[in-house]
């Protein structure tokens, strides 16, 4: 992101004198004027030692940095104010829209280093927020619906995608035009019977049969071709469908947890699922048959045309009114479609944290609400379903009326040209069968824009996961190498919102094999910390190395084969015991997975369940009890054999004798390792190497238990307060 925009001439020669000479280290737009109108000509100029906000070409603020103790970027409701704080005063400065918000917020932060004396430069990893092409602004992700939602690039994206399976495509096209060929022969073997046969009545029962068996041939060919059609085209179907799923579902597992926040489980399921499948209705339903309607029109038009071009115009002279009539509503469907799958989306997430929260919504005795709130959601979609199947009946209907009285036209004079001698009835019945087999594709191509609109729609839904940036992505000359286990935090700030840090400035070497206790009251950022350790985010500002290498050039691999983690919110797969341990480690022997089992104290309980270490846990392991959940996740930890280790809360809310099982287990599984510990109890730290206390967003104390209990600082402040309050529950 562009934290030096070039000023204008007029604001740049009105600075020049007051800067002396300094260079700009930033130069930021903001839009907005006092009132919160748009004003789109103000300008945030940095140097090292003064800022300047301009506004219609003149200064309105000139701040010197070295009297300043801070800059604040502060998002309200619909916008953004930049402040100064002097002297624990702030003064307002200007006010921008939210476009502005990153932006301007690494340049306050930037300024804010300046007034602490830091000449550090602050850098954005971030990308634009708004689309290059057309200037909207980007909502939360790299791809542009609005760009990305033409339906014309998305088709023609799909036809590449199909490209890449010629082979059936070709077989597919192949069959369908065999197909139609058959369709217009049939036809005319229609119209030689009754002219030759039936008409002047001097056919022979042998010209009858031999006329049947050819149409029988026919109908048989016909019949194995249509099979074969089913065939591959459901087998095309189902590749295709399967080959967007797979990608989608590898690519979620690319992005980074920034994205994966952002979004509903259920609507991210919905994508690789639901649209996917809808993907391969479209190859079964309507690309099996479009080719073979396309032929066939052709086919039936060229027929008509070359037997009586006259009545070929007549039985077409009401078309052209049902294709506009179909032109005319295209937008409306287009939103109609996103309309439904958006209430589709809720209704599957509704669904989705009912039954995973099923526990909690029956021990509160919420059923009832709950059914209350999804019938809510499934009537909303009854609706929107129920408008939308209304307004197609009724289009449909209008448009086959007026596609199909051409053959009204036909019928009366065609009709007369048989009395007129000018046409035989065979070639009257010839014609009007073309006639309808010409229907037949118009009335498909009525209906494909609805088909065609589900088929973008759900595409434009995997495209978007698709075409997201990968935050993550190992670099080309990435490391892979065995970690020692050093770890280093170099002025590190991250915010899941870019201008709310979350951590600021964090800077903390950590030697192989440390142990390190993180404390803080609830928000301070010690689950952010080891977050960005385990690289589930990219940092806004500064570095994290391993090694002296830097995070970002070791690959994910490499690091997360070398981490192992034991979280409070033990989360075990809908499998067995034995899988949930050898789940970090694959190919693991069973040998090892009950000494890893053995170790983490589990051992004991697992053999007491019904079918041991093939005993099914249930979502999520909830059959199991808390401890036994930690201890197999403990179990999962060591069988892992890692590098670095983090625990997080890993023994919270446990009984006296299962935390006592869990801290021995912890003893052994944290010997030798690089280990960052969160612990709700604090006299679970005592043994810790360290204790790193952080505060407001920033490392405000480092040592050990007792020197931190000698300085009385904070620490001392949280380690008191737990202890009186022991003493009140004891009492």
């Amino acid at each position: 992101m562009n934290l030096c925009f070039t000023l204008p001439e007029e604001e740049a020669g009105l600075i020049k004198p007051l800067r002396q000479g300094k260079p700009l280290r930033y130069c930021v737009p903001y839009d907005l004027d006092d009132d919160g109108e748009m004003c789109g000509d103000g300008w945030i100029a940095v140097t090292e030692e003064t800022l300047f906000v301009l506004k219609g070409g003149t200064v309105k603020h000139r701040v010197s940095l070295a009297e300043a103790d801070d800059l604040l970027c502060t998002p309200q409701v619909d916008s953004g104010v930049l402040a100064v704080r002097r002297n624990g005063e702030d003064q307002y400065l200007c006010r921008f829209s939210m476009r502005h918000m990153i932006r301007i917020s690494y340049a306050a932060r930037g300024a804010a280093l300046f007034c602490r004396g830091d000449r550090r430069t602050v850098e954005s990893r971030e990308r634009e927020k708004v689309c290059s092409r057309c200037g909207r602004v980007l909502p939360g992700t790299s791809v542009c619906p609005h760009c990305a939602g033409q339906r014309g690039r998305t088709l023609r994206r799909f036809w590449d995608l199909c490209r890449g399976y010629a082979l059936p495509l070709l077989t597919l096209t192949a069959i369908m035009a065999a197909m139609s060929g058959i369709s217009v022969f049939q036809q005319y073997i229609q119209r030689r019977f009754i002219d030759d046969v039936l008409v002047p009545a001097e056919g022979t029962l042998a010209e009858v049969g031999a006329f049947f068996a050819v149409a029988l041939v026919l109908v048989l060919v016909s019949l194995a071709l249509w099979i074969t059609n089913a065939l591959w085209s459901n087998s095309l179907g189902t590749r295709i469908s399967r080959d967007l799923r797979a990608r989608t579902f590898y690519k979620l597992n690319e992005l980074s947890m920034s994205f994966l926040n952002s979004r509903q489980s259920g609507e991210l399921m919905n994508r690789v699922v639901e649209d996917a499948t809808r993907v391969r209705e479209f190859m079964e339903q309507a690309f099996a048959q479009m080719f073979s309607q396309i032929f066939v029109m052709v086919g039936a038009l060229i027929a008509m045309l070359v037997m009586n071009w006259r009545l070929a115009l007549l039985g077409l002279a009401f078309a052209p009114v049902g294709i506009v009539l179909i032109r005319l509503f295209r937008r409306y469907e287009r939103r109609m479609w996103r309309k439904r799958w958006r209430t589709e989306d809720k209704v599957n997430d509704r669904l989705q944290d009912v039954i995973s929260g099923i526990r909690v919504v029956k021990s509160f005795g919420q059923e009832e609400r709950e059914s209350r709130r999804f019938h809510e959601y499934t009537d909303r979609l009854m609706e929107i379903t129920r408008r939308n199947e209304v307004f197609w009946a009724t289009l449909y209907a209008g448009v086959t009326f007026f596609l199909t009285s051409g053959t009204l036209l036909v019928i009366y004079f065609g009709g007369g040209d048989v009395l007129k001698g000018q046409m035989t009835p065979g070639e009257l019945v010839q014609f009007l069968a073309y006639t309808n087999m010409l229907y037949g594709p118009l009335q498909f191509v009525s209906r494909l824009p609805r088909m065609l609109m589900r088929l973008t729609t759900a595409l434009e839904r995997i495209y978007d996961i698709l075409d997201e940036e990968v935050q993550l992505a190992d670099p080309r000359d990435a490391v892979d190498k065995e970690l020692e286990g050093q770890i280093t935090f170099d002025n590190v700030t991250f915010g899941y919102k870019t201008y709310e840090p979350v951590l600021e400035n964090i800077e903390l070497t950590v030697r192989p094999g440390e142990m390190i206790g993180l404390v803080g009251s609830s928000g301070a950022g010690k689950s952010t910390m080891i977050n960005l350790l385990m690289r589930l985010y990219e940092v806004d500002d500064g570095e994290i190395r391993v090694d002296g290498i830097p995070l970002q050039q070791l690959s994910r691999d490499c690091l997360h084969r070398q981490i192992g983690v034991v979280l409070q919110e033990t989360f075990l797969f809908s499998g067995t015991v034995f899988d949930n341990i050898r789940f970090a480690r694959p190919d693991a022997p069973v040998r090892e997975v009950i000494q890893a089992a053995k170790m983490a104290n589990a051992h004991e309980f697992i053999t007491k369940l019904p079918d041991g270490y093939d005993t099914y846990v249930g979502e999520r392991g909830y059959t199991l009890s808390g401890g036994e959940r930690q201890r197999i996740a403990i179990a999962r930890a060591i069988l892992h054999n890692p590098r670095l280790l983090i625990l997080d809360e890993a023994t919270s809310s446990l009984d006296t004798e299962t935390e006592y099982q869990i801290q021995e287990a912890l003893g052994r599984l944290t010997h030798g390792r690089t280990t960052f510990a969160i612990a709700h109890r604090l006299s679970t730290l005592r043994e810790a190497d360290r204790i790193v206390v952080i505060d407001k967003h920033r490392i405000a104390e480092v040592g050990t238990h007792n020197e931190l209990m000698r300085r009385k600082g904070i620490y001392y402040g949280l380690v008191m307060a737990q202890l009186e309050m022991h003493k009140v529950r004891g009492a």
